[in-house]
């Protein structure tokens, strides 16, 4: 039990500060993301004999998603009734540049776009995941056809 322990946290907590990104970027509030990651790693902790290899990124990173919707569908109700509003929760502690630019950027894609555009962009963009690791663990590529071919087909009725 001990030896899988230290196993564990030599592979996955190296992932920590990724996962609490990927969480905040899905659900937008520090205390709910922090409640999430700390869900996902008690989930692959009880999963962690189901990892295969020593490449736990992309296994974490998809359990702290699968967390993530998850409790955005138990807490739909809660998150239209108090919305998240920068200006009223806005802290008062010295932040970096950075991570002030990143907050900005973080709140700039979820005011832009649903949920599924902006994990796509987080785990492309911040996370670095290749166009192939992001096709398989999202199943994107069916919807994506669909996506275009709906595009195309407004656009041919448009020129009618």
């Amino acid at each position: 039990m001990e030896e899988k322990r230290s196993r564990f946290e030599e592979l996955c907590l190296p992932h920590l500060d990724a996962a609490y990104n990927l969480a905040y970027s899905l659900v937008g509030r520090d205390h709910d993301a922090q409640d999430i990651v700390q869900e996902a790693y008690i989930r692959a902790l009880k999963g962690f004999k189901g990892l295969r290899g020593d490449n736990a990124r992309h296994w974490l990173m998809m359990i702290v998603r699968n967390t993530a919707y998850t409790w955005l569908k138990m807490h739909a109700n809660e998150r239209n009734i108090f919305p998240f509003d920068p200006a009223i929760h806005a802290t008062t502690t010295s932040k970096s540049r950075s991570e002030s630019s990143w907050e900005e950027r973080v709140q700039q894609l979820q005011e832009a776009l649903p949920i599924e555009f902006r994990e796509i962009l987080v785990l492309r963009d911040i996370e670095g995941w290749s166009y192939k690791q992001l096709a398989s663990a999202l199943h994107t590529r069916q919807r994506l056809r669909q996506e275009v071919a709906r595009v195309q087909d407004k656009e041919s009725r448009n020129e009618l």
